[in-house]
This record gives structure tokens, C-alpha cells and sequence, in this order.
């Protein structure tokens, strides 16, 4: 096992303290929500609060504004049973202290995933930014966008919009760039995810979220049962260190292969490279798009025994799946229950890894008078 490997996702799963908030009840179907106390605090003069979505159609959700991290998701199962069914933890200092989890539940930023070496040159100058996970810099490095307190700027039963304004330089990223991004809860109860961003220099820009799924609910179990489709032929291999070798390779005949539903778990210890270099999956899958632009299907997770379906829709050319390789059970999450290994999955759409250093792929790059969007749909149903 590679040990040395990793250091920034190591900062998300180790957490001090066990300190477990009271959390309120609620009348419809047993939800149980994050006490509000538990997710209020000053930093650095801004106001971090907690607040809850209702779809209006079953699906139930609360989120911080702090990295816009979703903190608890309720959704039914065939029988109409909640479960919340995201890793996260029940009070606020949890998600600030450093050195505790991190990657659980925000928008990662401003490059979600890895940049080899932590630089890139942009119109002939070089940039270093800082490194965080094993010689390279990951999700934007260790004070990226998931370890802001963003403006919420408005809110309403369904929807939350939040903005941030990451200044020329910050983690070494050039470019005053200012962020837009709205959270939806849709009657068809989809979790719907705009983002916009400007810039006034040339910058990168690749944002994404990072919520971990388990269909069984959080702290409920394996996800190696889950059946995965993945609408993908290809994937971009990696090496030791997890950063594009710059090829494409197709899934063919590979434990990569999830164009059918496959059990997440079928193929997850084949001897095979790729899965070495990931200890599992944790790799970026070219998506079969029709179009450049629209929102198409991506990709779904289905959990066979309660019914529960997630389908992931977005316009972005990848989705990085991760099937919970580094969680080890150290960290007790939201109702005294471990986050165990392989017991969540992320599934993460956005442009390829380590994009500034292979000119091959789908560029990241913004200029001054353009706009960065990004559109990501999280569907939520059930089937007997």
C-alpha cells in the first residue's frame, strides 16, 4: 500500500474531537435536521449560518455558507423510509478545523482536483501554487474555495445563492475572480447546481462539488454493492500520484467499464495499474457527449434493496468517481457513525484533472469578458 501517497486527502479524513450536537426533530417522515446553534459562528468578521431546502416534493436538505456545504440530505426510499444520505458532521468547528475533514460536501475550487506539481505557466508565466497532496496541489489547495465563508445572497424555501470573491493571487492562482453559485431543490426533486464565474486577468477555472454519497444512508454501511452506470468509453489513466498520463483509454474489457450498472464493487480489486495507483477508483471518466454544451445524463447510482436512485446530469466533459478509498473509520460523522472505508462514493463533474498542463484537453482557461458556467443535477427517485 502506498502510504506516503496522499497527504491532502489525508486531511480530509482525520477529525479531532467526537463532540455530538443535539440534533431537532422533525414532524414529516422522522427527519432529523442539524440543530441551527450547532452550525452559527463569526469568522473573520463574516457570519457562517445553516440553512434548509425543501423541494416540496420529498427531498430535504441543509447547507452552510461556509465552502456552500451541503450538511445533511434527507431522501425517501421505496417505502417511503428518510435516510440522510451524505457524510458530514454535526456542528460547524468540525468542517473549520484544519486539520480535521474537509471534503465533505462543498464546492471545491478554484480547480477542483489535481495540479501536477502545483504549477502551471499561463502566457509565459509561471505559477506556484501551494502543494497539499503528495507533491501536487489538489481542489484548489489547502485553503481553496471549500474554507470560505461565502455571501449568501439570497434565499428562499427552495433556493440559496451564494457568491465569493476570490482575490488576484490567492492560492497562487492569478486573477480577481468572482463566484456565483445557486442551489436548487426542484419539484422533481432534482438538486440542481449553477455555477458563474468572471475574471479580470487570465486564470483557471474548474469548479465542482463534493458531496459522498451512500444510498443505504451515511454511516449505514458498504457501497461496493451500489450499481453504478458511468455514460463513459474512456477514462484519462493516471499515474502513481494520481495526475493524467495525457492519454485517453478506452474501458473496454477494463474494471472501468460501467456503460451497463455494474456493482461498484464487482471489479474494485482486479490486479490491475490503474486500480493500484488509485488503491480503487479515483479517476476521471470521459463522458459520451452528444453535445458541447447541454445538460445530458451522466451517469446514476442505484442501491437494489431500498429502491433509492441517484442520476447525475451535467454539461461539464468528465465526472471523477471516487469510491471512498481513504475513509478508515477514524472519523465519527452525523449520528455517532463512523465514516468507514468504501461506505461513500463522490461523484464529481467538471473538466479533466491537471487540464493547464495538457494543452490535449478540454481547456479550463478564462479571460477578462468571459464567463465560466457550469450546470450539475443530482436526481433523486425510487424503483421497487
Amino acid at each position: 500500500m502506498k502510504k506516503i501517497f496522499y497527504l491532502g486527502i489525508a486531511l480530509c479524513l482525520f477529525s479531532c474531537g467526537n463532540k455530538q450536537a443535539k440534533p431537532e426533530q422533525t414532524a414529516e417522515s422522522g427527519i432529523t435536521l442539524m440543530a441551527d446553534s450547532a452550525f452559527t459562528k463569526t469568522v473573520d468578521g463574516k457570519e457562517i449560518k445553516l440553512y434548509t431546502l425543501e423541494s416540496g416534493n420529498g427531498i430535504t436538505m441543509q447547507v452552510s455558507n461556509f465552502g456552500g456545504r451541503v450538511i445533511s440530505l434527507w431522501t425517501p426510499d421505496k417505502d417511503g423510509k428518510y435516510e440522510d444520505i451524505v457524510f458530514g458532521h454535526d456542528n460547524i468547528d468540525k468542517y473549520l478545523d484544519y486539520e480535521g475533514e474537509r471534503c465533505l460536501g462543498p464546492v471545491v475550487g478554484r480547480y477542483a482536483n489535481r495540479i501536477a506539481k502545483g504549477q502551471f505557466t499561463l502566457d509565459g508565466k509561471k505559477h506556484q501554487l501551494p502543494l497539499n497532496n503528495n507533491g501536487q496541489t489538489l481542489h484548489g489547495g489547502p485553503n481553496g474555495f471549500d474554507m470560505k465563508v461565502w455571501n449568501v445572497d439570497n434565499i428562499s424555501k427552495n433556493q440559496i445563492q451564494l457568491s465569493y470573491t476570490s482575490p488576484d493571487g490567492e492560492e497562487g492562482f492569478p486573477g480577481t475572480v468572482n463566484v456565483k453559485m445557486i442551489y436548487t431543490l426542484t419539484p422533481e426533486n432534482e438538486f440542481k447546481i449553477t455555477y458563474s464565474a468572471t475574471t479580470d486577468k487570465p486564470t483557471h477555472v474548474n469548479l465542482s462539488h463534493h458531496s459522498f454519497f451512500n444510498l443505504k444512508g451515511a454511516g449505514n454501511g458498504t457501497i461496493t454493492d451500489h450499481l453504478l452506470t458511468i455514460n463513459a468509453s474512456g477514462i484519462t489513466p493516471v499515474d502513481t500520484v494520481l495526475i493524467p498520463t495525457g492519454k485517453i483509454t478506452s474501458v473496454e474489457g477494463t474494471p472501468f467499464d460501467f456503460r451497463t450498472a455494474t456493482a461498484i464493487g464487482a471489479r474494485i480489486n482486479a490486479d490491475d495499474e490503474q486500480l493500484k495507483n488509485g488503491l480503487g477508483y479515483d479517476h476521471n471518466w470521459v463522458v459520451d457527449r452528444k453535445t458541447e454544451k447541454d445538460v445530458e445524463f451522466i451517469a446514476s447510482l442505484y442501491e437494489p434493496t431500498n429502491g433509492r436512485v441517484m442520476e447525475v446530469w451535467s454539461d461539464q466533459p468528465g465526472i471523477q468517481f471516487y469510491s471512498g478509498n481513504f475513509l478508515d473509520g477514524k472519523v465519527t460523522g452525523k449520528y455517532g457513525k463512523a465514516h468507514n472505508y468504501r461506505e461513500a462514493v463522490a461523484l464529481e463533474t467538471q473538466k479533466y484533472p491537471d487540464t493547464p498542463n495538457q494543452p490535449q484537453f478540454p481547456s479550463t482557461r478564462l479571460n477578462p469578458g468571459e464567463e465560466y458556467t457550469q450546470t450539475c443535477i443530482y436526481k433523486f427517485s425510487t424503483k421497487k
